[in-house]
């Protein structure tokens, strides 16, 4: 039996009505995320609403937020 371990996922996204990056993290967990330095140390909680826009962008964003993941 062969055992397949699989990365978490993370997906990146922007809000448009809100011109914010929000992260989801592996657990699920929505995150506004600024574009500072150490930018995941000072992420705030991200609830979902109706108005909420958000658009998928390309995973290797990842680096200019400085996910740790």
């Amino acid at each position: 039996m062969m055992t397949i371990l699989r990365k978490p996922t993370v997906s990146i996204y922007v809000d448009r009505s809100s011109q914010q990056w929000i992260v989801q993290d592996p657990e699920g967990t929505f995150w506004i995320v600024p574009v500072i330095e150490e930018a995941w140390e000072h992420r705030q909680p991200f609830d979902l609403t109706d108005d909420c826009d958000l658009e998928p962008v390309p995973r290797h964003y990842k680096s200019l937020l400085g996910l740790p993941f």
